[in-house]
């Protein structure tokens, strides 16, 4: 019986086994003369090709969630060319400051110019007058303020441009509401390229607009703001931004270093530029911003910034890298 079993599998041909069974073979009926090989349940089928997420995207969304499960609410950051006006000058940042010249900012070629239509009349009347000879306490910046400098079109250098921008059109607002807002985008500085530096890194940016805020709301919020990224050691240091008065440069203890590293800018907006927007007088706004890049370097022991983003990035890294959790508390 067992010679019989083996002999009736001898065949005058070679036939090899189907794998599928394909519609072909369904609408001709061919498969009832197919023999098909048996299933293996145990064995691992082919890799299906997909893309993947760069480590920046995933740092990113990690930033996002927490800011959303804080209750704040994400500004509109698709305006990658921005005007002198915005991104500087309704800072009250004066049109000399270095960070003004071609060799701190990209300029676009064309469009050159913003048109002065396009720039809302009566605030830019009261941001010049500003900067010109001050008030509201303030003796401004003494000087000639030129409409074609505020006109200039470049890429915008910092996020803090599309804060301006969410700030103003709360103040057009018949009554005020406190507002929670974060952006976390690319900005652009024509920076000297080396392990730590790109002329394009993200903006990480929160601010808080309510009534009667003070530097330690700010702190407060700082501190929950670092905690859920599981960073409960931090130090304040005084500093200078132009727009924000006080300044504090955010330091935090690193472990693996054993020092203290510098993690973040934070301070309060001034008065020169919120109140010439039309913001109440009893209303501060404290804000916050780091970087999105140095973060993702620590994550993932990333040494050289131009190993995560440009030409010399290994697709490898890209492919394998593992999913991002930043020991949230």
């Amino acid at each position: 019986k067992q010679w019989y079993q083996r002999r009736v599998a001898i065949t005058a041909g070679i036939e090899r086994p189907e794998a599928d069974l394909t519609a072909d073979m369904l609408q001709d009926a061919s498969w009832k003369k197919k023999s098909f090989k048996d299933y293996n349940f145990e064995a691992k089928g082919a890799p299906v090709t997909s893309g993947y997420l760069h480590p920046l995207l995933k740092v990113r969304t990690e930033f996002r969630r927490i800011f959303l499960d804080m209750g704040f609410s994400e500004m509109p950051t698709n305006r990658f060319v921005e005007n002198g006006f915005w991104n500087f000058d309704a800072l009250f940042q004066p049109q000399q400051h270095p960070a003004r010249d071609a060799h701190d900012t990209f300029f676009i070629s064309d469009p050159e110019m913003t048109k002065e239509s396009k720039l809302p009349s009566d605030y830019l009347e009261r941001v010049k007058t500003i900067h010109e000879s001050g008030g509201y306490g303030s003796t401004g910046y003494n000087y000639d303020w030129k409409i074609a400098e505020a006109q200039k079109n470049i890429l915008r250098t910092h996020t803090t441009a599309v804060s301006a921008r969410m700030l103003y059109a709360l103040a057009q607002q018949k009554e005020f509401k406190p507002v929670k807002m974060f952006s976390i985008d690319r900005v652009f500085r024509n920076e000297t390229l080396d392990a730590t530096h790109l002329a394009e890194f993200h903006q990480i940016e929160g601010l808080v607009a309510d009534r009667n805020l003070t530097l330690g709301h700010l702190i407060g919020t700082l501190y929950a703001f670092f905690k859920k990224l599981g960073l409960e050691k931090l130090k304040f240091k005084p500093a200078y931004n132009p727009y924000t008065e006080p300044s504090m440069e955010i330091f935090s203890y690193h472990p693996g270093l054993k020092k203290w590293v510098e993690i973040g800018n934070s301070g309060m907006f001034r008065p020169e530029m919120l109140l010439p927007m039309g913001i109440p007088k009893d209303v501060n706004v404290i804000a916050w911003g780091l970087s999105l890049e140095r973060p993702t370097m620590i994550k993932y022991g990333i040494n050289n910034i131009r190993e995560l983003i440009g030409p010399k990035v290994n697709l490898n890294m890209v492919q394998e890298n593992p999913i991002c959790r930043l020991n949230k508390i």
